[in-house]
């Protein structure tokens, strides 16, 4: 395959009747999906070249402002049949966060529906109002497929044409928009399905924004292999008990969510109430995953599958991952694992040199230094972006021979004694207090192994020197913690502040909002 489509294709033509992506309120089989995608690129196609009058207008960026539904995902797959990618943007996204992004997607169209209409309208580019074409699903419903139009499109696809963009935080406040290709997903889904046996008989239930790139490994897997996804609503990770009862109802079989998505099953206790027999496979990344949480589960779920899965944006998904296979105390961390096939993984110190596997010391750990991604999952850049790209796609360092695009991911790694990476901060949570240079990470894995505190949350206040912990959970005397935490860590690695709060706030991709924290942890009562 050189195409994405191409596996929309096969499974429409295998399965035409199977539920491909189901939402609350409709689903879609994978022959309706392939038909009302069909619809969208024709109709994209007929708007695109009756605004721009250029009939080869492709590769370029369309956003698509919708809610997380079945028709989402057919609207995306429109976008690739016009020629074009997509790029998903959060119907409940603040306006001036949307028109940053704008300003350097120059999208040349925005899908939307009759719902979002006035948010649609409300939207900007370089502070004036949009006048790129806005595009109506409704709109598009009853559009004859022009097949002859579509094949042409088709025929001038190579496999390093742009599927998407999908934009993170930047450390400058202005989000940077990873550029995925076809060979970028094709080749990450096939190791993800054949990794974790992605089948027809898979059932997601699905936890993760289109917007995160979680859902990039759900979403075309399920393409792939036939399998079936369902939308789980937001709402119900407020409510257990529904959550529950849908994964329960909805018979799902694998999951892969946000470590603290994970939690709130454990912290409630959720399977003395609702049993999941048929859960069988438990994916998790985005987060260190608690171990006190994550035995939880395996206590209730003991023939699960459980697998912690690693990467950023810019490696499509996953660039390592550790299905687990022995036990771990709940003050422990798990490992990142090893490389997933067909992408490399090196480490680099900070004199430039690698680490390897056997440089573990007496410790049984390796010197720590920088993880680097290389191979077929590695995105193509940062989409208008040419100075951040250069920061972060590099030549790669060690490979003098030929030209090697590389990326350099900003996290710092080790070894352990079984030869598996172990995480242990992003290079801008490392911090040096008191003379010693710190990992916040370390620290925070031994303050929520304690017995009552359901989440937690460690950050720096440089201004102040000060290490805080921010912890959800009882009410727990504050030299108590201390204590407990001075008995796996160091004494200057002991928080210098505790503050507890009622919840811990989240941001939209489900993470534990840090810059929240930081900002507003004094005044938490």
């Amino acid at each position: 395959m050189k195409n994405i489509l191409e596996m929309l294709e096969a499974s429409a033509k295998s399965f035409p009747d199977k539920t491909a992506f189901a939402d609350i309120d409709h689903s879609l089989t994978f022959k309706e999906l392939e038909t009302e995608a069909r619809r969208t690129g024709s109709y994209i196609l007929d708007r695109i070249y009756e605004e721009k009058k250029e009939a080869s207008f492709r590769n370029r960026p369309v956003a698509v402002y919708l809610d997380k539904t079945c028709h989402a995902v057919a609207a995306f797959m429109g976008v690739v049949y016009s020629g074009n990618f997509y790029v998903v943007i959060d119907s409940a996204m603040p306006y001036d966060r949307v028109n940053v992004i704008f300003d350097t997607l120059k999208p040349v169209g925005v899908i939307t529906d009759r719902k979002h209409s006035e948010a649609a309208a409300n939207l900007k580019l370089s502070g004036e109002t949009l006048k790129t074409p806005v595009m109506y699903l409704e709109d598009m419903a009853d559009t004859d497929v022009d097949e002859k139009r579509l094949g042409q499109v088709r025929s001038a696809m190579v496999d390093t044409d742009p599927v998407y963009s999908l934009f993170t935080s930047g450390s400058t406040g202005v989000p940077k928009g990873a550029v995925i290709s076809h060979r970028n997903v094709l080749s990450y889904i096939k190791w993800y399905t054949d990794t974790f046996d992605i089948t027809d008989d898979t059932i997601f239930g699905s936890q993760t924004p289109f917007y995160f790139s979680m859902s990039v490994s759900d979403m075309f897997s399920t393409i792939m292999a036939g399998a079936t996804f369902h939308i789980i609503p937001k709402e119900y990770f407020a409510f257990p008990i529904k959550l529950m009862e849908f994964l329960r109802d909805r018979h799902v079989n694998t999951i892969y969510w946000v470590c603290s998505a994970l939690c709130i099953v454990a912290n409630w206790d959720m399977f003395r109430y609702v049993k999941l027999p048929e859960l069988k496979k438990v994916l998790f990344a985005g987060e260190v995953m608690p171990m006190k949480q994550l035995n939880y589960w395996r206590k209730n779920l003991p023939d699960a599958m459980y697998a912690n899965l690693f990467g950023p944006t810019e490696t499509t998904d996953i660039c390592t991952y550790y299905v687990v296979d022995r036990e771990f105390e709940d003050h422990e961390t798990l490992p990142m694992g090893r490389p997933c096939d067909n992408c490399g993984v090196f480490v680099l110190g900070e004199d430039g040199n690698a680490i390897t596997p056997d440089m573990i010391g007496e410790d049984g750990l390796s010197p720590e230094g920088e993880l680097y991604a290389r191979g077929s999952f590695v995105a193509l850049g940062y989409y208008n972006n040419p100075e951040k790209t250069a920061e972060a796609f590099v030549v790669n360092p060690v490979n003098n021979a030929y030209p090697e695009i590389v990326y350099k991911t900003g996290d710092l790694v080790k070894y352990n004694s079984y030869g598996e990476l172990i995480y242990i901060t992003r290079k801008d949570f490392q911090i040096k207090h008191m003379g010693y240079r710190i990992e916040l990470g370390e620290i925070e894995a031994a303050a929520c192994a304690i017995e009552g505190i359901k989440a937690g949350c460690v950050i720096y206040d440089s201004e102040k020197d000060k290490i805080v912990f921010v912890y959800e959970g009882k009410k727990l005397d504050e030299g108590d913690i201390m204590n407990r935490i001075g008995a796996k860590v160091p004494k200057y690695m002991i928080p210098n502040i505790v503050k507890r709060t009622r919840s811990m706030p989240h941001n939209s991709s489900g993470k534990i909002d840090r810059k929240w924290l930081m900002a507003n942890y004094e005044t938490m009562k």
